[in-house]
């Protein structure tokens, strides 16, 4: 067994080595954060989570705000919100599930808690009545779990025993539907014929592991599955093959129906014969499923989730090239379904890649409960959060004394009202005398910086958030939660005070 594992490491050392100095000749002006980018691939090691100026490049689309929910994560993939509004994360490198809350509601985690250790390179998760599902790259386990308390108990129950991780692509993802249960299986090479039919396929069984049935087949390597709510259709990212070219496979998304073949390892894209592997399957170019939407050669399409609260709108997180010549990829996509089922598709998170020099790879997406989005980064180890502007709004009772009569009024075509707390505008008052705050934005300094028009941009979180990492030169103050949130109640309230006030 010694053996095997010295063997084992001195092969995946040595191609690492080889894979690194193939990039370099390739690419000689390569970034240095390419070359890390590559180990990431290789060994699922990453990069320090980058510098609040660092982030200050990523870019979200109109009406979202981002911020940074977790960081310094190790190793975080796929993402799965439990009923609790409680975050879980898998680490395959650490073997762990692990879960986060946001106790004080400031919109970053502040208790982490491993609910499960000592796993197989766990991946695909999946709460679904009562039970946390774990994709172990072997198996697929489950636990008593419940979201409310955010506990486990009982014994940790395998379901699914016997999954090969042999070769390339050994993650498993797993989703839940009207008591079956999927599994996606990548496949154990670049390209092959697979003797275990189970690879490059999705594969289904019932709840307690019974019941196996080859669900797709001829499909890479699709990481990414979830459920159109509207109709209830699975869909599917899939990575293209390599070593074609800078521009060739493109990646794919796949509507995955009963049956239905797909093309690997006979067939590329829109169904064109694969160089190595096509010969003499012309007829299946007649009957593989096309992919309904192509993604740019090696972009490396990861976690796909459908919104809750926008119609017909899905989310891909595209992992990035590692083989290409010119880094592609890095980045959240947002795809749109209009009425004739046809899909466009539009840049929703980027700024992760920015000529060669690469800060992020997102890995899968979940909703935040609130109309917004976490994404997960398994290269920064961070778990981001893209939230709606508007996402603090009151909806509770007020309390008596809130100033709930004299509401703050964002602008624009949707008017949303926000509960400015006098005494959090009080104490923000008090605070923003106390910093130097005037010595930039007061009417008679040197050169004013005048705040006007806040509520047009900001609405009481997304400027709370904006004190954690603002924009230079704006230095930032080690302020905690409530003082953000005083300093966001009092500089908006300014905007509703009375004229001459």
């Amino acid at each position: 067994m010694i053996i095997k594992l010295i063997k084992w490491l001195s092969i995946g050392i040595i191609g690492l080595v080889a894979l690194a100095f193939a990039v370099l000749l390739l690419a000689p002006g390569i970034h240095l954060s390419s070359l890390t980018m590559i180990l990431n691939v290789a060994t699922g090691s990453g990069s320090n989570t980058p510098s609040d100026e660092l982030m200050e490049r990523l870019q979200v689309q109109d009406g979202y705000h981002l911020s940074v929910f977790a960081r310094d994560l190790g190793n975080p993939r796929m993402l799965e919100l439990t009923a609790g509004n409680t975050l879980l994360y898998s680490s395959p490198r650490e073997g762990t599930i692990v879960q986060l809350r946001d106790s004080n509601k400031d919109g970053r985690a502040d208790q982490r808690t491993d609910l499960l250790q000592g796993l197989l390179r766990p991946h695909g998760l999946e709460v679904h009545e009562g039970y946390l599902y774990v994709a172990e790259s072997n198996q697929v386990g489950r636990i008593a779990y419940d979201a409310d308390s955010g506990t486990i108990s009982g014994e940790y129950e395998v379901v699914i025993p016997g999954l090969t991780d042999d070769g390339n692509h050994w993650s498993k993802t797993i989703r839940i539907k009207d008591d079956w249960l999927y599994v996606s299986m990548g496949s154990t090479c670049n390209v092959c014929e697979e003797t275990d039919s189970r690879r490059a396929s999705i594969t289904r069984y019932r709840l307690n592991g019974s019941g196996e049935q080859i669900f797709a087949s001829g499909l890479r390597n699709s990481v990414g599955m979830d459920f159109a709510p509207w109709n209830g259709n699975l869909f599917a990212t899939d990575n293209g093959r390599d070593l074609l070219g800078d521009d060739y496979p493109p990646c794919e998304l796949n509507e995955i129906v009963e049956g239905g073949f797909y093309g690997w390892p006979y067939l590329n894209g829109d169904n064109d014969l694969d160089p190595d592997f096509g010969a003499g399957k012309e007829a299946l170019q007649a009957t593989a499923i096309k992919p309904v939407l192509p993604f740019r050669a090696h972009n490396a399409p990861l976690g796909i989730h459908f919104s809750t609260e926008k119609e017909r709108l899905a989310l891909v997180a595209l992992h990035g090239s590692w083989n290409r010549t010119t880094p592609d990829g890095y980045k959240v996509l947002a795809l749109e379904w209009d009425s004739r089922n046809e899909i466009s598709a539009s840049d929703f998170l980027w700024g992760f890649e920015d000529d060669g020099n690469i800060i992020g790879r997102p890995v899968d997406i979940s909703s935040d409960g609130k109309g917004g989005y976490f994404v997960s980064d398994d290269y920064a180890q961070v778990i981001y959060r893209v939230s709606p502007h508007q996402d603090l709004v009151s909806t509770a009772e007020p309390e008596a004394g809130t100033a709930q009569d004299s509401p703050l009024t964002a602008a624009g075509e949707d008017v949303v009202a926000q509960v400015i707390d006098p005494g959090f505008a009080l104490a923000g008052e008090l605070l923003y005398r106390n910093l130097p705050c005037g010595d930039c934005h007061n009417a008679d300094s040197a050169t004013p910086v005048v705040l006007e028009h806040l509520g047009e941009k900001y609405d009481l979180e997304s400027l709370a958030n904006y004190f954690l990492t603002p924009t230079p030169p704006m230095p930032r103050y080690e302020l905690n939660a409530d003082q953000r949130q005083q300093l966001a109640h009092f500089l908006l309230s300014r905007e509703q005070a009375p004229a001459g006030k």
